[in-house]
């Protein structure tokens, strides 16, 4: 994420923007309760045998659900990207966060009684995660995201102490310490934070609505934690509401130059026009209605929605559904005009800026209508993420490339070639407004200037 002058010097201004950062806990050895681990152990206040063991595959799929793994998981060859991986390294921590404001390393939540958690008690548990403290009461940055996770139920967190504890396999492996230049490295702020920005109270369900979508909206809210990328920002980096009750809630948010879209029921830039099964069958299979999962949901959906049930997934759908429109961008009409921009690519009879470069780069893969193809290559027509005002996800995406989630129940994943060295800025700029501006869709154009500045901040 990129800050002007201005953002720097009004985050530092308040004692809460000082430590707003929007990032994962920091990888550092936890400090331990004096209790001793025991994998044997009884979890407090559950009966031992067949009824643990339920309660333990309970948590374990609560872990997916919040996609525990995504954060605390290195990338293979370990945190320098060349150590070789121990066997159990999922959750062991070490993967690097580029903030604003330096790197910070995810921790090691196995139950290693070194590395890991394997001396927290449950009240310690329960406390970091809800609330962001450690033992010895050490604050964690504060997108662990314990702002949502304050809602997780008392019997969800006492499964997922359970997973933890005896259902994960400790490792010895210590992450890189976190070490952000001053003031950031002084935690004691984030009190002040959490007291200004965090809430701190379970999730409660609306009287008045269904056991399905009460549901939905504690999975979204809670454990799914999904306003951490797809609710914008305040100038502390706190996220601009909780709920459906906020109303900047889920209306798209910007997270290391990535655009998490509009999740409200906007008809262009939002969800409006897919459908409760769209919506479920792309979190399964990050595919749903020609649209394909990018950027950071590519893990989300890999490690995290595509085990969740099928009735979990539903109720997520009925919930987002149930979202009214907010924050709306850009326009998709009725494609009248698709017809003659079709030919026109087709032959070349007009050469609107950037209709050349799609038809010799793109249109193979996405069609001359901007149609695509079910299941390998996105739709552009109409597609929500190519009517967001924030451009920043269409530029990485050309820069960068990408490649489709590798998942149980979808299709062979499909990669997206970089062009980077292929398109200069103006010619990436060219395209993209092309790409905003046919079969449909309207939007305001990409400029050379976004282009640099992404690439700028990518190192491309």
């Amino acid at each position: 994420m990129v800050m002007t002058m201005n953002q720097r010097m009004n985050f530092a201004i308040g004692i809460a923007a000082i430590v707003g950062v929007m990032f994962v806990t920091a990888g550092e050895i936890p400090r331990r309760a004096n209790a001793a681990p025991n994998a044997n152990a009884q979890t407090p206040g559950v009966p031992p045998g067949s009824e643990q063991t339920v309660l333990i595959a309970k948590g374990e799929y609560l872990a997916k659900a919040a996609d525990c793994a995504g954060c605390h998981t290195a990338p293979p060859g370990g945190p320098s990207g060349k150590e070789p991986l121990h066997p159990s390294a999922p959750l062991a921590g070490g993967l690097a966060i580029n903030s604003p404001f330096g790197t910070i390393w995810s921790s090691n939540i196995t139950p290693d009684p070194v590395a890991g958690i394997g001396r927290y008690s449950y009240d310690d548990f329960q406390r970091a995660v809800r609330e962001g403290v450690a033992p010895g009461n050490r604050r964690l940055y504060p997108a662990m995201p314990y702002p949502s996770f304050a809602k997780i139920s008392d019997d969800d967190m006492h499964a997922l102490y359970a997973y933890f504890m005896h259902g994960v396999a400790p490792v010895a492996q210590v992450p890189p310490r976190t070490a952000l230049p001053f003031p950031f490295n002084q935690r004691w702020v984030l009190g002040l934070w959490s007291l200004t920005f965090a809430p701190d109270r379970r999730f409660v369900p609306e009287p008045g609505r269904s056991a399905q979508w009460n549901r939905g909206a504690y999975l979204v809210q809670s454990l799914g934690h999904c306003g951490a990328c797809h609710t914008p920002r305040g100038p502390a980096y706190e996220e601009r509401g909780y709920s459906e009750h906020s109303r900047l809630y889920l209306t798209g948010g910007e997270n290391d130059h990535w655009f998490a879209p509009n999740l409200t029921a906007d008809n262009a830039s939002g969800l409006g026009r897919f459908s409760e099964d769209e919506i479920a069958a792309f979190l399964k299979r990050g595919h749903g209605s020609g649209l394909v999962t990018f950027g950071s949901m590519v893990q989300v959906v890999e490690d995290s929605t595509q085990y969740l049930s099928d009735d979990d997934l539903q109720a997520i759908a009925r919930y987002l559904k149930s979202l009214p429109a907010r924050e709306p961008s850009g326009h998709y009409g009725d494609g009248r005009t698709a017809t003659q921009m079709v030919r026109a690519i087709a032959s070349g009879e007009i050469e609107l800026p950037g209709a050349g470069i799609y038809r010799g780069f793109c249109a193979r893969c996405h069609h001359a209508d901007g149609s695509g193809e079910a299941l390998r290559y996105p739709r552009l027509a109409g597609n929500p993420a190519v009517l967001s005002a924030n451009t920043d996800s269409l530029v990485r995406l050309l820069v960068e490339g990408g490649e489709a989630p590798h998942t149980e129940s979808g299709p062979q994943p499909k990669k997206m070639p970089s062009f980077a060295g292929d398109l200069t800025d103006a010619e990436i700029a060219h395209v993209l407004t092309f790409v905003r501006n046919s079969w449909g869709n309207t939007a305001a154009p990409v400029t050379t200037r976004d282009v640099a500045s992404v690439r700028r901040s990518l190192g491309k």
